[in-house]
């Protein structure tokens, strides 16, 4: 089933959005979603249980450890008794960046989980495994240590392309729904089977900037299309452009580095193929980060009875941009 909401039409086509990037004048092209990350990278070792306290009712955090030993922060909020709502976060961001939905939906007597991703926010920063398998497999060691079961997962941008690649690699045993917002699935990069995607010299100028002044490309993406700040009319607010960036420089240098190449390069046709539960795709027309036709309504078309709502003007940065009407949408279609 397919919903978009009608409204006059922008006269602004999406695709890459070129940004000056830090350093000698270099344009830096912008594309991706985003997450966090920062801690000391944890020495090798066998799994260990999740260190957490279980007061009813109150925000918890604690952490664990994976199979090879980086250390994931993560966060539980909401009665222990709730149905758990798992979310995986965009690039350069951490868990806080979906603080909205979690606040609401632990309001509404859910149980609210969500991790920084290796490399991001307060967990270990490992100079290796900063890839979509060892992302999707943390997941799976998150939700299988805190035994959630009936779950919901939402991955936001980079976290859409954990959520499939999590159900292609480990199933649905553990999950009831999903839902996909703003998502990188099924493909960013362009290929000869993807002619939709966006070229590779996109990503080569966010690397690019990434070395020549990280903080700068931040401030560039927070500033401009994230939350579609650079529209003439738009409401812009400094304190979510100053949040965004805090995120991104949490995380670590080389962890995000090598996430561009995971978010955007990662085919993940087969995955949203394994999908044999309701998912909801939510996409804004406007994200000049992920376009929506070779995102969004592209994974509508391989994931089987999938919902596809279609925010009319909405950025990427939706989550924060269109949060009560987002809130709204995931709380009825969890309900549904």
């Amino acid at each position: 089933m397919t919903t978009e909401d009608q409204a006059p039409e922008l006269n602004r086509r999406r695709r890459s959005v070129l940004l000056a990037g830090a350093g000698a004048g270099a344009g830096v092209a912008l594309t991706a979603g985003l997450p966090l990350a920062a801690m000391a990278a944890q020495k090798a070792g066998a799994a260990q249980a999740p260190h957490h306290s279980h007061s009813k009712g109150v925000k918890q955090m604690g952490t664990i450890t994976t199979r090879d030993g980086v250390e994931l922060y993560y966060k539980d909020w909401g009665p222990r008794n709730g149905q758990p709502i798992v979310f995986s976060h965009g690039w350069p961001l951490n868990s806080d960046s979906w603080e909205s939905q979690m606040m609401f939906l632990a309001s509404q007597g859910y149980r609210c989980v969500a991790h920084d991703r290796r490399g991001h926010g307060r967990s270990s920063q490992p100079w290796d495994g900063n890839d979509m398998d060892h992302y999707a497999d943390d997941l799976a060691q998150v939700i299988d240590k805190l035994d959630l079961k009936n779950a919901v997962l939402f991955g936001f941008s980079t976290g859409g392309g954990e959520v499939a690649r999590y159900i292609g690699r480990h199933g649905t045993k553990r999950v009831a729904k999903a839902g996909l917002i703003s998502s990188v699935p099924p493909q960013m990069l362009q290929t000869a089977a993807n002619p939709g995607g966006l070229p590779l010299k996109v990503f080569d100028d966010i690397r690019a900037g990434s070395l020549a002044d990280r903080a700068q490309l931040y401030q560039n993406i927070a500033s401009g299309p994230f939350f579609g700040f650079n529209r003439p009319g738009a409401k812009v607010s400094q304190g979510m452009i100053s949040w965004w960036c805090a995120q991104g420089m949490q995380a670590g240098h080389k962890n995000t580095y090598d996430c561009i190449k995971a978010f955007s390069e990662t085919d993940f046709s087969e995955d949203l193929k394994k999908f044999n539960i309701p998912t909801l795709i939510v996409h804004g027309d406007d994200d000049q980060i992920v376009p929506i036709d070779a995102a969004g309504r592209a994974a509508a078309k391989l994931v089987k009875n999938a919902t596809l709502l279609v925010y009319a003007g909405a950025p990427h940065g939706l989550t924060d941009t269109h949060k009560d009407k987002l809130n709204a949408d995931m709380l009825a279609f969890i309900k549904g």
